[in-house]
């Protein structure tokens, strides 16, 4: 990505992209055309997502190499990275001495509704979670706003006990009165934009766009419910 938009804070903070980057001209890349006039510009190609992703699993490699691992899934904005991710950390255990033994499971969050956030917190899939008693668990997130859904996951999961657990999200968004704490594994912090794509949605559309883009005011109207 452009030297002017984004900079390296370090393995936690992952790659900041500035407030007043403008992202890139949707004339650059291909995306599908029914999408044409609901976005803004393209803010993360796919090919950048993809190099960040790899770097992640070889953090994670080095991290927790020849320790087994749960993988907890947030779906639905998650799965597309999950699987990236997964299949990266599978690539270097093939091609190394240390391996990562893994198993994944998925839950679904839900708490938006258009592009707010709401106080409805959904946890479906979560409602036995026994097995995580014990393990390594690395919870993998698409995107990281408030912070109040994923601590609301965070205690939940606690409850079972785990032996330790790990975040990586590749998203982590610059929001006021944020109550997070950094994932462990941070993609990309992003400004306080509504983003899609890359299985991020906006009630259920634009989960099939392979960048990660902002969505346009009409694009908002659009498919609002």
């Amino acid at each position: 990505m452009a030297e002017v938009a984004v900079h390296s804070e370090g393995r936690s903070d992952g790659i900041v992209i500035r407030d007043d980057w403008p992202g890139y001209s949707l004339d650059l890349f291909s995306y599908p055309a029914h999408y044409s006039g609901d976005l803004d510009c393209v803010m993360i190609p796919h090919g950048v997502i993809m190099d960040r992703t790899e770097r992640l699993a070889r953090n994670i490699m080095d991290d927790l190499g020849d320790h087994a691992i749960v993988v907890l899934c947030v779906l639905k904005g998650g799965y597309q990275f999950c699987a990236d991710l997964v299949d990266r950390i599978k690539d270097l255990s093939h091609n190394s001495n240390r391996t990562i033994p893994m198993t994944v499971h998925f839950i679904r969050l839900k708490s938006y509704l258009n592009d707010e956030s709401t106080e409805d917190l959904h946890i479906l899939g979560a409602e036995d979670l026994c097995f995580l008693g014990g393990k390594n668990v690395l919870i993998v997130e698409g995107i990281v706003g408030t912070g109040k859904t994923m601590k609301t996951l965070l205690k939940h999961v606690e409850t079972f006990r785990p032996k330790m657990i790990r975040v990586a999200g590749l998203l982590v968004k610059r929001v006021p009165h944020s109550a997070a704490s950094v994932p462990h594994y941070v993609g990309f912090e992003i400004p306080n934009h509504f983003v899609v794509g890359y299985a991020l949605d906006y009630n259920e559309y634009f989960r099939d766009l392979n960048h990660i883009c902002v969505i346009s005011e009409s694009g908002k109207m659009k498919y609002k419910i």
